[in-house]
């Protein structure tokens, strides 16, 4: 059947997280560097647990970045070749509706006695359409991409939940927090929207406050965050 203008949207999009065409710029942050100066200072302070919390969350945080990446790579590839899971269905007026899945085909149909008919065999060709998807995806490495992603996903989310009871014992432990919660904050759309704006601004005033007053502190090159960018972090490579 050919499709119609009226189309349900896709229940199963992959993620809702704006990912942009390049690398996401990874940030290191411009404080660690002090923690392991070698100075009588540096090595008598005790660990900050925030900044080892921050240093496992980059890690995995990027990690979950290439797997979303790789997975969505391969679901556009099979949304050429095989299509996403649907059925059109034409209504008893004449109207066709194409739908993504067994619950939006139940909404359009209903549940009486007079769809039935209808609804067992919209039912089974989605089934079929399913089974093409699924044997593709399963061939093509495309599961376990997502299966991968969304663990790298859950285990970046989990750390970054861990932010909010993890006391954080120096400068850095307090700019791990905020860079964290806005680089996550702002790969979500509506990113420009309170209060990713005024993170922002306390993150960058952070550190333009440890660059005057603890200048040996930074790396070569060290230069302040531009509040312009849409997506923020400290400003320093790893």
């Amino acid at each position: 059947m050919g499709d119609s203008d009226n189309t349900t949207t896709l229940p199963f999009v992959t993620r809702r997280r704006v990912l942009a065409g390049g690398m996401i710029t990874s940030t290191a942050l411009v404080f660690e560097k002090s923690a392991l100066a070698g100075t009588a200072a540096a090595t008598s302070m005790l660990p900050d647990p925030a900044l080892t919390l921050w240093r496992e969350w980059e890690t995995t945080h990027k990690l979950s970045e290439r797997l979303c990446r790789r997975q969505q790579r391969l679901e556009t590839r099979l949304a050429s070749s095989v299509g996403f899971p649907r059925v059109t269905v034409r209504m008893p007026k004449g109207e066709e509706v194409t739908v993504h899945s067994i619950e939006a085909l139940n909404e359009v149909l209903g549940t009486g006695p007079d769809m039935a008919a209808l609804r067992e065999t919209a039912e089974a060709e989605f089934a079929a359409h399913q089974a093409c998807w699924d044997a593709a995806a399963e061939e093509t490495g495309y599961t376990a991409a997502l299966r991968a992603e969304r663990e790298a996903g859950d285990r970046a989310q989990d750390l970054l939940e861990a932010f909010s009871t993890t006391p954080a014992r120096t400068l850095a432990g307090v700019a791990g927090k905020l860079d964290a919660v806005l680089r996550e904050g702002e790969a979500w759309e509506e990113c420009s929207e309170f209060p990713w704006p005024q993170i922002r601004s306390a993150l960058c005033d952070l550190v333009q406050i440890a660059q005057q007053t603890m200048p040996e502190q930074f790396f070569h090159g060290a230069q302040r965050p531009n509040l312009r960018r849409r997506r923020a972090g400290c400003c320093f490579r790893a």
